[in-house]
Protein backbone atom coordinates (compact mmCIF):
# COMPACT_ATOMS: atom_id res chain seq x y z
CA UNK A 1 0.00 0.00 0.00
CA UNK A 2 1.31 3.39 -1.00
CA UNK A 3 2.23 5.52 1.99
CA UNK A 4 0.40 8.82 2.20
CA UNK A 5 2.29 12.07 2.37
CA UNK A 6 1.30 13.31 5.81
CA UNK A 7 0.36 16.96 5.52
CA UNK A 8 0.55 18.83 8.80
CA UNK A 9 -2.08 21.51 9.17
CA UNK A 10 -1.08 23.60 12.14
CA UNK A 11 -3.57 25.72 13.99
CA UNK A 12 -2.62 28.25 16.63
CA UNK A 13 -4.95 28.06 19.61
CA UNK A 14 -7.89 30.30 18.87
CA UNK A 15 -6.85 31.15 15.31
CA UNK A 16 -9.45 30.52 12.65
CA UNK A 17 -10.09 31.97 9.25
CA UNK A 18 -12.69 34.72 9.48
CA UNK A 19 -15.52 35.22 7.04
CA UNK A 20 -13.45 37.86 5.27
CA UNK A 21 -10.41 35.59 5.01
CA UNK A 22 -8.51 37.42 7.76
CA UNK A 23 -6.92 35.59 10.67
CA UNK A 24 -8.73 36.42 13.88
CA UNK A 25 -8.52 35.39 17.50
CA UNK A 26 -11.33 33.12 18.65
CA UNK A 27 -12.62 33.27 22.25
CA UNK A 28 -9.91 35.74 23.03
CA UNK A 29 -11.87 38.92 23.53
CA UNK A 30 -10.59 40.68 20.41
CA UNK A 31 -12.92 42.76 18.21
CA UNK A 32 -13.06 39.89 15.70
CA UNK A 33 -14.00 37.19 18.24
CA UNK A 34 -17.57 36.76 17.05
CA UNK A 35 -16.61 36.46 13.40
CA UNK A 36 -13.73 34.16 14.21
CA UNK A 37 -15.82 31.74 16.25
CA UNK A 38 -18.70 31.73 13.78
CA UNK A 39 -17.52 28.61 11.99
CA UNK A 40 -17.03 26.64 15.19
CA UNK A 41 -20.43 27.78 16.42
CA UNK A 42 -22.11 26.41 13.30
CA UNK A 43 -21.19 23.00 14.70
CA UNK A 44 -20.81 23.23 18.45
CA UNK A 45 -23.98 25.18 19.14
CA UNK A 46 -25.99 22.34 17.60
CA UNK A 47 -24.33 19.50 19.54
CA UNK A 48 -26.61 18.04 22.21
CA UNK A 49 -25.19 16.04 25.10
CA UNK A 50 -28.74 14.89 25.84
CA UNK A 51 -28.97 13.33 22.39
CA UNK A 52 -25.69 11.49 22.98
CA UNK A 53 -26.76 10.35 26.46
CA UNK A 54 -30.01 8.95 25.06
CA UNK A 55 -28.10 7.08 22.35
CA UNK A 56 -25.84 5.52 24.97
CA UNK A 57 -28.85 4.56 27.08
CA UNK A 58 -30.48 2.80 24.12
CA UNK A 59 -27.36 0.99 22.92
CA UNK A 60 -26.35 -0.18 26.43
CA UNK A 61 -29.65 -1.89 27.15
CA UNK A 62 -27.96 -5.15 26.11
CA UNK A 63 -24.43 -6.36 25.34
CA UNK A 64 -23.29 -5.91 21.73
CA UNK A 65 -20.74 -8.69 21.60
CA UNK A 66 -19.36 -9.19 18.09
CA UNK A 67 -21.19 -11.85 16.14
CA UNK A 68 -24.26 -11.88 18.38
CA UNK A 69 -27.83 -10.65 17.78
CA UNK A 70 -27.03 -7.78 20.16
CA UNK A 71 -24.36 -6.44 17.81
CA UNK A 72 -26.67 -6.68 14.80
CA UNK A 73 -29.47 -4.86 16.61
CA UNK A 74 -27.05 -2.07 17.53
CA UNK A 75 -25.60 -1.87 14.02
CA UNK A 76 -29.05 -1.73 12.44
CA UNK A 77 -30.06 1.10 14.76
CA UNK A 78 -26.91 3.06 13.88
CA UNK A 79 -27.58 2.50 10.18
CA UNK A 80 -31.16 3.73 10.56
CA UNK A 81 -29.94 6.94 12.20
CA UNK A 82 -27.42 7.64 9.45
CA UNK A 83 -30.15 7.07 6.87
CA UNK A 84 -32.50 9.43 8.71
CA UNK A 85 -29.83 12.14 8.44
CA UNK A 86 -29.59 11.63 4.68
CA UNK A 87 -26.28 9.75 4.40
CA UNK A 88 -25.40 7.12 1.82
CA UNK A 89 -25.24 4.15 4.20
CA UNK A 90 -23.91 0.60 4.08
CA UNK A 91 -24.01 -2.30 6.53
CA UNK A 92 -20.73 -4.05 5.71
CA UNK A 93 -20.58 -7.65 6.96
CA UNK A 94 -17.43 -9.69 7.48
CA UNK A 95 -16.74 -13.14 8.97
CA UNK A 96 -15.33 -13.71 12.44
CA UNK A 97 -14.58 -17.02 14.11
CA UNK A 98 -15.43 -17.97 17.67
CA UNK A 99 -13.56 -20.74 19.46
CA UNK A 100 -15.54 -23.75 20.62
CA UNK A 101 -13.71 -25.66 23.35
CA UNK A 102 -15.99 -25.94 26.40
CA UNK A 103 -15.93 -29.73 26.13
CA UNK A 104 -12.64 -30.09 24.29
CA UNK A 105 -10.81 -33.36 24.87
CA UNK A 106 -7.53 -34.60 23.43
CA UNK A 107 -5.82 -37.96 23.21
CA UNK A 108 -2.27 -38.79 22.13
CA UNK A 109 -1.65 -42.52 22.41
CA UNK A 110 1.83 -43.85 21.69
CA UNK A 111 2.74 -47.37 22.70
CA UNK A 112 -0.49 -47.72 24.68
CA UNK A 113 0.20 -44.60 26.80
CA UNK A 114 -1.94 -41.44 26.70
CA UNK A 115 0.11 -38.23 27.00
CA UNK A 116 -2.99 -36.24 28.09
CA UNK A 117 -2.39 -33.34 25.70
CA UNK A 118 -3.82 -29.83 25.72
CA UNK A 119 -6.17 -29.10 22.81
CA UNK A 120 -5.14 -26.00 20.85
CA UNK A 121 -7.64 -23.17 20.94
CA UNK A 122 -9.63 -23.50 17.73
CA UNK A 123 -8.24 -26.92 16.85
CA UNK A 124 -10.15 -28.97 14.31
CA UNK A 125 -11.92 -31.98 15.82
CA UNK A 126 -10.84 -35.24 14.24
CA UNK A 127 -8.98 -38.53 14.71
CA UNK A 128 -5.90 -39.81 12.88
CA UNK A 129 -3.46 -42.65 13.37
CA UNK A 130 -0.13 -42.21 11.59
CA UNK A 131 3.62 -42.18 12.01
CA UNK A 132 5.29 -39.26 13.76
CA UNK A 133 7.81 -37.05 11.90
CA UNK A 134 10.07 -34.67 13.80
CA UNK A 135 10.04 -31.34 11.91
CA UNK A 136 11.88 -29.21 14.46
CA UNK A 137 10.32 -25.75 14.74
CA UNK A 138 8.52 -26.10 11.39
CA UNK A 139 10.05 -22.92 10.05
CA UNK A 140 9.23 -22.00 6.47
CA UNK A 141 11.44 -23.92 4.04
CA UNK A 142 12.56 -26.47 6.64
CA UNK A 143 9.63 -28.89 6.71
CA UNK A 144 10.52 -32.18 4.97
CA UNK A 145 8.31 -33.74 2.30
CA UNK A 146 8.27 -36.93 4.39
CA UNK A 147 5.62 -35.37 6.67
CA UNK A 148 2.96 -35.98 4.02
CA UNK A 149 0.27 -38.26 5.46
CA UNK A 150 2.04 -38.19 8.85
CA UNK A 151 1.67 -36.43 12.21
CA UNK A 152 4.14 -33.56 12.65
CA UNK A 153 6.05 -33.35 15.93
CA UNK A 154 6.92 -29.68 16.33
CA UNK A 155 8.93 -27.68 18.85
CA UNK A 156 7.39 -24.41 20.06
CA UNK A 157 9.23 -21.14 19.34
CA UNK A 158 10.37 -18.45 16.86
CA UNK A 159 7.15 -18.21 14.81
CA UNK A 160 3.45 -18.33 15.67
CA UNK A 161 1.45 -21.50 16.29
CA UNK A 162 -0.72 -20.75 13.27
CA UNK A 163 2.33 -20.39 11.02
CA UNK A 164 3.77 -23.69 12.22
CA UNK A 165 0.51 -25.52 11.56
CA UNK A 166 0.22 -23.93 8.13
CA UNK A 167 3.78 -24.85 7.18
CA UNK A 168 3.24 -28.55 7.90
CA UNK A 169 -0.25 -28.59 6.37
CA UNK A 170 1.20 -27.31 3.12
CA UNK A 171 3.47 -30.37 3.11
CA UNK A 172 0.51 -32.70 3.69
CA UNK A 173 0.63 -33.35 7.46
CA UNK A 174 -2.54 -34.83 8.92
CA UNK A 175 -2.03 -33.78 12.54
CA UNK A 176 0.14 -31.70 14.88
CA UNK A 177 1.70 -32.55 18.22
CA UNK A 178 3.66 -29.56 19.51
CA UNK A 179 5.91 -29.64 22.55
CA UNK A 180 6.76 -26.72 24.78
CA UNK A 181 10.20 -25.12 24.60
CA UNK A 182 10.40 -24.30 28.31
CA UNK A 183 8.88 -25.17 31.67
CA UNK A 184 6.50 -28.00 32.50
CA UNK A 185 3.20 -26.81 31.02
CA UNK A 186 1.37 -28.17 28.00
CA UNK A 187 -1.33 -25.43 28.03
CA UNK A 188 -0.57 -23.41 24.93
CA UNK A 189 -1.40 -23.20 21.25
CA UNK A 190 -3.86 -21.75 18.78
CA UNK A 191 -5.15 -22.83 15.39
CA UNK A 192 -6.84 -20.71 12.76
CA UNK A 193 -9.87 -21.05 10.52
CA UNK A 194 -9.23 -23.46 7.65
CA UNK A 195 -6.56 -25.44 9.49
CA UNK A 196 -8.61 -28.63 9.45
CA UNK A 197 -6.24 -31.03 11.16
CA UNK A 198 -6.19 -31.82 14.90
CA UNK A 199 -3.53 -29.92 16.88
CA UNK A 200 -2.47 -30.41 20.51
CA UNK A 201 0.25 -29.41 22.94
CA UNK A 202 2.44 -31.57 25.20
CA UNK A 203 5.17 -30.77 27.71
CA UNK A 204 8.79 -30.14 26.86
CA UNK A 205 9.83 -33.33 28.64
CA UNK A 206 7.31 -35.42 26.69
CA UNK A 207 8.38 -33.88 23.38
CA UNK A 208 12.09 -34.31 24.07
CA UNK A 209 11.50 -37.95 24.92
CA UNK A 210 9.68 -38.50 21.61
CA UNK A 211 12.52 -36.82 19.68
CA UNK A 212 14.98 -39.26 21.26
CA UNK A 213 12.76 -42.27 20.57
CA UNK A 214 12.43 -41.32 16.90
CA UNK A 215 16.20 -41.55 16.57
CA UNK A 216 15.85 -45.30 17.21
CA UNK A 217 13.05 -45.93 14.72
CA UNK A 218 9.53 -44.98 13.65
CA UNK A 219 6.72 -44.26 16.12
CA UNK A 220 3.03 -44.53 15.41
CA UNK A 221 0.63 -42.21 17.24
CA UNK A 222 -3.11 -42.00 17.62
CA UNK A 223 -4.19 -38.34 17.78
CA UNK A 224 -7.79 -37.49 18.61
CA UNK A 225 -9.49 -34.15 19.31
CA UNK A 226 -13.18 -33.79 20.10
CA UNK A 227 -15.44 -30.93 21.24
CA UNK A 228 -13.22 -28.27 19.67
CA UNK A 229 -13.30 -26.05 16.63
CA UNK A 230 -14.15 -22.67 15.19
CA UNK A 231 -17.62 -21.45 14.33
CA UNK A 232 -18.08 -18.74 11.71
CA UNK A 233 -20.21 -15.73 12.62
CA UNK A 234 -20.90 -12.36 11.03
CA UNK A 235 -19.85 -9.00 12.41
CA UNK A 236 -20.60 -5.60 10.90
CA UNK A 237 -19.26 -2.16 10.08
CA UNK A 238 -21.72 0.66 9.52
CA UNK A 239 -20.54 3.18 6.92
CA UNK A 240 -22.11 6.57 6.19
CA UNK A 241 -20.94 8.94 3.44
CA UNK A 242 -21.84 12.50 2.58
CA UNK A 243 -20.28 13.82 -0.61
CA UNK A 244 -19.86 17.54 -1.30
CA UNK A 245 -21.27 19.33 -4.31
CA UNK A 246 -19.32 18.40 -7.44
CA UNK A 247 -18.30 21.95 -8.13
CA UNK A 248 -16.95 22.31 -4.60
CA UNK A 249 -15.21 18.95 -4.20
CA UNK A 250 -11.57 18.95 -3.05
CA UNK A 251 -11.39 15.20 -3.75
CA UNK A 252 -10.48 14.58 -0.11
CA UNK A 253 -12.15 12.57 2.67
CA UNK A 254 -12.22 13.08 6.42
CA UNK A 255 -13.28 10.15 8.63
CA UNK A 256 -14.82 9.96 12.10
CA UNK A 257 -15.10 6.56 13.80
CA UNK A 258 -15.97 4.56 16.91
CA UNK A 259 -16.58 0.87 17.61
CA UNK A 260 -20.06 -0.37 18.41
CA UNK A 261 -19.28 -3.83 19.83
CA UNK A 262 -18.91 -4.50 23.55
CA UNK A 263 -17.24 -7.20 25.61
CA UNK A 264 -19.35 -10.28 26.45
CA UNK A 265 -21.84 -9.64 29.26
CA UNK A 266 -20.91 -5.95 29.25
CA UNK A 267 -23.44 -3.22 28.40
CA UNK A 268 -20.55 -1.13 27.07
CA UNK A 269 -22.00 2.28 27.93
CA UNK A 270 -18.64 4.02 27.88
CA UNK A 271 -16.84 1.34 25.83
CA UNK A 272 -17.91 2.33 23.30
CA UNK A 273 -21.52 3.45 23.07
CA UNK A 274 -20.12 6.83 24.14
CA UNK A 275 -17.96 7.07 21.02
CA UNK A 276 -20.83 5.89 18.83
CA UNK A 277 -23.11 8.53 20.33
CA UNK A 278 -20.66 11.29 19.32
CA UNK A 279 -20.28 9.85 15.82
CA UNK A 280 -24.06 9.88 15.36
CA UNK A 281 -24.44 13.35 16.85
CA UNK A 282 -21.75 14.84 14.62
CA UNK A 283 -23.31 13.11 11.62
CA UNK A 284 -26.64 14.72 12.53
CA UNK A 285 -25.14 18.17 13.04
CA UNK A 286 -23.13 18.10 9.81
CA UNK A 287 -25.78 16.53 7.62
CA UNK A 288 -26.90 19.86 6.17
CA UNK A 289 -23.69 21.85 6.50
CA UNK A 290 -21.92 23.19 3.40
CA UNK A 291 -18.81 21.06 2.74
CA UNK A 292 -16.15 20.70 0.06
CA UNK A 293 -14.69 17.49 1.53
CA UNK A 294 -16.41 14.12 1.79
CA UNK A 295 -17.53 13.26 5.31
CA UNK A 296 -17.32 9.58 6.20
CA UNK A 297 -18.67 8.32 9.53
CA UNK A 298 -18.00 4.67 10.40
CA UNK A 299 -18.75 2.48 13.41
CA UNK A 300 -16.70 -0.69 13.53
CA UNK A 301 -17.55 -4.17 14.75
CA UNK A 302 -15.24 -6.67 16.49
CA UNK A 303 -12.84 -4.09 17.93
CA UNK A 304 -12.83 -6.12 21.14
CA UNK A 305 -11.69 -9.18 19.17
CA UNK A 306 -8.58 -7.45 17.85
CA UNK A 307 -9.62 -4.47 15.70
CA UNK A 308 -11.10 -6.91 13.18
CA UNK A 309 -13.73 -4.54 11.81
CA UNK A 310 -11.43 -1.60 11.21
CA UNK A 311 -8.79 -3.84 9.63
CA UNK A 312 -11.45 -5.33 7.37
CA UNK A 313 -12.68 -1.90 6.35
CA UNK A 314 -9.14 -0.66 5.72
CA UNK A 315 -8.47 -3.73 3.56
CA UNK A 316 -11.36 -2.76 1.27
CA UNK A 317 -9.86 0.67 0.49
CA UNK A 318 -8.06 0.97 -2.81
CA UNK A 319 -4.73 2.81 -2.91
CA UNK A 320 -6.45 5.73 -4.61
CA UNK A 321 -9.23 5.93 -2.03
CA UNK A 322 -6.87 5.63 0.94
CA UNK A 323 -4.77 8.41 -0.52
CA UNK A 324 -7.82 10.71 -0.45
CA UNK A 325 -8.37 10.23 3.29
CA UNK A 326 -6.61 13.15 4.95
CA UNK A 327 -7.61 12.50 8.57
CA UNK A 328 -9.19 9.84 10.78
CA UNK A 329 -10.66 10.82 14.17
CA UNK A 330 -11.37 7.79 16.40
CA UNK A 331 -13.43 8.16 19.59
CA UNK A 332 -13.29 5.34 22.13
CA UNK A 333 -14.54 5.74 25.70
CA UNK A 334 -15.18 9.48 25.82
CA UNK A 335 -17.89 9.73 28.49
CA UNK A 336 -16.94 8.15 31.81
CA UNK A 337 -17.14 10.43 34.82
CA UNK A 338 -14.60 8.18 36.53
CA UNK A 339 -11.88 8.24 33.84
CA UNK A 340 -9.12 10.76 33.29
CA UNK A 341 -8.08 11.36 36.88
CA UNK A 342 -6.79 14.86 37.65
CA UNK A 343 -5.03 15.24 34.31
CA UNK A 344 -5.31 18.36 32.17
CA UNK A 345 -8.07 18.75 29.59
CA UNK A 346 -10.46 16.95 31.96
CA UNK A 347 -8.46 13.76 31.34
CA UNK A 348 -8.86 13.80 27.56
CA UNK A 349 -5.81 12.74 25.56
CA UNK A 350 -5.12 12.04 21.88
CA UNK A 351 -3.11 8.88 21.24
CA UNK A 352 -1.19 8.28 18.02
CA UNK A 353 0.41 4.99 17.03
CA UNK A 354 3.92 6.42 16.69
CA UNK A 355 3.68 9.02 19.46
CA UNK A 356 4.07 11.86 16.97
CA UNK A 357 1.86 14.84 16.21
CA UNK A 358 -0.14 14.81 13.00
CA UNK A 359 -2.90 16.71 11.22
CA UNK A 360 -5.57 15.27 13.51
CA UNK A 361 -3.81 16.17 16.76
CA UNK A 362 -2.84 19.63 15.49
CA UNK A 363 -6.40 20.53 14.59
CA UNK A 364 -8.05 18.93 17.62
CA UNK A 365 -5.73 20.35 20.25
CA UNK A 366 -6.32 23.84 18.91
CA UNK A 367 -10.06 23.15 18.80
CA UNK A 368 -9.92 22.32 22.50
CA UNK A 369 -8.79 25.85 23.23
CA UNK A 370 -11.62 27.35 21.17
CA UNK A 371 -14.48 25.21 22.47
CA UNK A 372 -16.10 24.41 25.82
CA UNK A 373 -13.01 22.63 27.13
CA UNK A 374 -11.06 25.87 26.96
CA UNK A 375 -7.58 24.34 26.82
CA UNK A 376 -5.31 22.51 24.42
CA UNK A 377 -5.45 18.71 24.50
CA UNK A 378 -2.21 16.73 25.09
CA UNK A 379 -1.15 13.74 23.02
CA UNK A 380 0.53 10.41 23.77
CA UNK A 381 1.37 7.06 22.23
CA UNK A 382 -0.95 4.04 22.19
CA UNK A 383 -2.46 1.51 19.82
CA UNK A 384 -5.23 -0.84 20.96
CA UNK A 385 -8.01 0.89 19.05
CA UNK A 386 -9.32 1.40 15.54
CA UNK A 387 -7.00 4.26 14.58
CA UNK A 388 -4.22 1.71 14.02
CA UNK A 389 -5.20 0.31 10.58
CA UNK A 390 -5.47 3.84 9.20
CA UNK A 391 -2.07 4.84 10.53
CA UNK A 392 -0.65 1.77 8.80
CA UNK A 393 -2.08 3.08 5.51
CA UNK A 394 -0.26 6.36 6.04
CA UNK A 395 -3.41 8.24 7.05
CA UNK A 396 -3.07 10.80 9.89
CA UNK A 397 -5.09 9.27 12.73
CA UNK A 398 -5.58 9.66 16.46
CA UNK A 399 -7.60 8.10 19.27
CA UNK A 400 -9.62 10.39 21.57
CA UNK A 401 -10.10 8.90 25.04
CA UNK A 402 -10.15 9.86 28.72
CA UNK A 403 -7.18 8.27 30.42
CA UNK A 404 -6.52 6.60 32.83
CA UNK A 405 -9.52 4.37 32.36
CA UNK A 406 -12.34 3.90 34.85
CA UNK A 407 -12.25 0.99 37.37
CA UNK A 408 -15.16 -0.81 35.66
CA UNK A 409 -13.59 -0.92 32.25
CA UNK A 410 -14.60 -4.18 30.51
CA UNK A 411 -17.01 -5.19 33.29
CA UNK A 412 -20.81 -5.47 33.60
CA UNK A 413 -20.65 -2.23 35.63
CA UNK A 414 -19.94 -0.15 32.50
CA UNK A 415 -23.44 1.30 32.65
CA UNK A 416 -25.27 4.50 31.72
CA UNK A 417 -25.14 5.91 35.27
CA UNK A 418 -21.35 6.31 34.93
CA UNK A 419 -21.63 8.68 31.96
CA UNK A 420 -20.74 12.39 32.25
CA UNK A 421 -22.63 14.61 29.79
CA UNK A 422 -20.00 17.36 30.05
CA UNK A 423 -17.27 15.02 28.82
CA UNK A 424 -19.43 13.91 25.92
CA UNK A 425 -20.08 17.53 25.00
CA UNK A 426 -16.45 18.59 25.24
CA UNK A 427 -15.11 15.76 23.09
CA UNK A 428 -17.81 16.07 20.45
CA UNK A 429 -17.19 19.82 20.20
CA UNK A 430 -13.45 19.31 19.78
CA UNK A 431 -13.78 16.65 17.09
CA UNK A 432 -16.64 18.47 15.40
CA UNK A 433 -14.77 21.78 15.22
CA UNK A 434 -11.62 20.06 13.95
CA UNK A 435 -13.48 18.08 11.28
CA UNK A 436 -15.35 21.13 10.06
CA UNK A 437 -12.08 23.05 9.90
CA UNK A 438 -11.12 20.61 7.13
CA UNK A 439 -14.51 20.19 5.47
CA UNK A 440 -15.94 23.71 5.27
CA UNK A 441 -15.83 25.26 1.79
CA UNK A 442 -13.89 28.44 2.70
CA UNK A 443 -10.78 26.46 3.66
CA UNK A 444 -8.72 24.97 0.82
CA UNK A 445 -7.72 21.34 0.41
CA UNK A 446 -5.23 20.39 3.10
CA UNK A 447 -2.24 20.05 0.83
CA UNK A 448 -2.66 23.73 -0.12
CA UNK A 449 -3.92 24.98 3.21
CA UNK A 450 -2.49 28.12 4.77
CA UNK A 451 -5.23 28.33 7.37
CA UNK A 452 -2.80 28.31 10.26
CA UNK A 453 0.76 29.55 9.95
CA UNK A 454 1.90 28.54 13.44
CA UNK A 455 1.49 25.39 15.52
CA UNK A 456 -0.49 25.33 18.72
CA UNK A 457 1.69 24.53 21.73
CA UNK A 458 0.58 21.16 23.10
CA UNK A 459 2.61 18.57 24.96
CA UNK A 460 3.38 14.88 24.79
CA UNK A 461 2.34 12.92 27.89
CA UNK A 462 3.52 9.44 28.75
CA UNK A 463 0.18 8.46 30.19
CA UNK A 464 -0.66 4.74 29.97
CA UNK A 465 -4.41 3.97 30.07
CA UNK A 466 -4.01 2.12 33.35
CA UNK A 467 -1.90 4.81 35.02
Amino acid sequence: MKKKKVVSVLLTAGLVLSVNGVYAQGNGGTPNSNAASAFDNKIIKKISADNMYNTIKLLSEQPRTAGTPGELIGAQYIKSQFEKYGYETELQSFPIYDVVRDNAKGVVEIGGQNLNPYVFSGSFSGEVTADLVNVGKALAGTVPDTVKGKIALIERGDITFVEKIQNVMEKGAVGVIMYNNTGTSNAFGQASYGQDIPAVGITRAQGSALVEQLKSGPLTAKLKVSGSGLVEKQSYNVIAKMKPQKNKDTGQIVMVGAHHDSVPNGPGANDDASGVSAVLELARVMSNMPIDTELRFVTFGSEEKGLLGSYHYASTLSDAEADKIVAHFQMDMIGSKDAGGDNKANGLIMYTIDGKKNTVTDLASAAGARTALGEVVPYGQLGRSDHQPFHELGIPAALFIHSPLEPWYHTPADTIDKIDKNKLQETAEIVGAAVYQIARPDTPALIHSRVAPKPVDYDFENRPPGA
